[in-house]
């Protein structure tokens, strides 16, 4: 949808949530030295301004990554892969206090190496201009369009390995197919490809229908970890985050549910982490 646009939305919890699950995965993949293409199809910015205006009026970030980043003196203590991604963090940040909150197009660019490629989709004409404009990489191409058509368009792609990001607004139901859809297409074309999909946890359900389509249309290999703010019937809005991943790196779940339990407490009494596999192993 055009009218999204994440500033508004910058360093909630459903970010931490995403993207320390996309940095864990990206690092375990970094291990062999085989080139990876990624791609993300709605990269929206670059990185976000907390003081903008936009993300000023929510101020998500006071209940996402906030309490997450005063802890992390006391989480640099203890080596775990949520202490390496805040550091990651940090070095993102132009002074010491935390004033910048990356998005996914920082966390794949700053992760390339020169046999890597990155593309980046995105539709919104402002945002990708932002996204232009803060996204400099080498190996990295922007597209302003459609980043789910784009994607079919790409496969197969030249490098041995693929990777990809799918996080839309899902400000339209419809969206919900057309995400399994994509991934079913995906797992067809590029049978070994990791694909990482976020989606929101709303009192409506509706990312059920993406969970159930991808497992009637037979996907397997699907991992997935749920973050809970709350219960459905408490809210209104997202009550929680979830991120499923196709064909998972060795590791994933593990590393994953490790830095959870180090980052869950940090986010309030009402928070809950799970993870399982949602279709086969």
């Amino acid at each position: 949808m055009l009218a999204y646009q994440h500033a508004y939305h910058a360093g909630n919890f459903a970010d931490v949530h995403k993207h320390l699950t996309l940095h864990i995965a990206t690092q375990l993949l970094l291990r062999k030295e085989s080139a990876i293409t990624y791609v993300d199809t709605h990269a929206g910015r670059g990185s976000y301004p907390l003081a903008a205006q936009e993300t000023r009026k929510l101020m998500e970030y006071r209940s996402g990554i906030l309490p997450v980043w005063l802890a992390r003196s006391a989480l640099s203590e203890q080596d775990t892969w949520l202490s390496e991604w805040l550091g990651r963090l940090a070095s993102a940040q132009p002074e010491a206090d935390l004033s910048v909150y990356p998005g996914s197009p920082w966390w794949l660019a700053t992760s390339l190496r020169k046999q890597d490629r990155l593309s980046l989709f995105e539709l919104h004409p402002g945002e990708h201009r932002h996204l232009e404009d803060q996204t400099h990489a080498a190996n990295t191409r922007h597209v302003h369009g459609d980043g789910m058509s784009g994607l079919r368009r790409m496969l197969p792609v030249a490098t041995p390995r693929l990777a990809v990001l799918i996080d839309p607004s899902y400000e339209r139901k419809e969206e919900y197919q057309e995400v399994a859809d994509l991934v079913a297409f995906v797992a067809q074309k590029a049978r070994h490809a990791i694909v990482l999909v976020w989606y929101p946890l709303l009192p409506a359900g509706r990312h059920h229908q993406l969970l159930e389509s991808l497992r009637d249309q037979g996907i397997k290999k699907l991992w997935r970890s749920e973050l809970k703010r709350g219960q459905p019937q408490e809210s209104h809005g997202m009550y929680g985050s979830g991120m499923l991943v196709l064909n998972p790196p060795w590791g994933l779940g593990e590393a994953l549910t490790e830095a959870m339990q180090h980052l869950t407490p940090l986010l309030g009494s009402a928070s809950e982490h799970f993870s399982d596999w949602w279709v086969g192993e």
